[in-house]
């Protein structure tokens, strides 16, 4: 039996459950063993006390399928320092390694200072991504996590779907333009999840990066 396995009883105690509107999964069930280290609008994340380096993603029941997606986007990734290792797979969840680290969506919170290394990091990342054949899409805030100065891309579910959500571009021209009004301060919650909104799924379509400049500066405007 694999090593990890011996988690699967605690995780079966466990329930996640998606919103029709792909805000975050909501958590049923308990295990001393367990702790929640992430959530998602598809899964939840958990360490085990017995396991310190993995990382279990558990998702809800009406999202297997993007597990298997996901578990697929691995197997192609192969072992890169761009991203954590996929060790294997149950039923509802699948065994990452166990990534410390604080999330760009964090920093920005924090006014913790990004690095430009992270941002390079990222093209990298895509590069390779692109390499393999896959598309590197739904790369935002909270997929990117900054661990010493350098990036590691969270949930690679979505690199076997067509099209582009721009966020990246936007997120990089953005950087580029504007972080160095905000570089080592705090933003506020509601200015940083308001934008956010704009690029889910469901929204007719995606603003340019002009547009979200636009309203952005509005809505500052208002909040002064």
């Amino acid at each position: 039996m694999t090593g990890w396995m011996i988690a699967e009883p605690a995780l079966k105690q466990i329930d996640i459950h998606a919103t029709e509107d792909n805000q975050l999964v909501t958590v049923t069930g308990t295990s001393n063993l367990l702790t929640k280290i992430g959530t998602g609008t598809d899964a939840a994340v958990f360490c085990h006390q017995a396991l310190p380096g993995y990382a279990f993603k558990l998702y809800a029941r009406e999202k297997t399928a993007k597990k298997e997606m996901e578990y697929q986007v691995y197997h192609l990734l192969g072992h890169s320092r761009h991203f954590p290792v996929c060790y294997g797979a149950g039923e509802r969840y699948l065994v990452l390694s166990h990534e410390p680290g604080i999330t760009l969506y964090d920093c920005l919170l924090q006014g913790i200072s990004i690095p430009r290394q992270v941002m390079e990091d990222v093209e990298d990342a895509r590069q390779y991504i692109i390499s393999l054949g896959l598309n590197p899409r739904d790369i935002h805030l909270k997929n990117i996590l900054m661990q010493n100065g350098r990036a590691k891309l969270l949930d690679v579910s979505e690199y076997i779907k067509p099209g582009n959500d721009y966020r990246w571009e936007h997120l990089k021209r953005g950087y580029d333009l504007y972080y160095h009004l905000v570089d080592g301060k705090p933003v506020p919650i509601w200015l940083i999840d308001r934008i956010r909104k704009w690029y889910q799924p469901g929204n007719n379509q995606t603003p340019t990066f002009e547009e979200v400049v636009m309203r952005a500066a509005r809505l500052i405007k208002r909040r002064r």
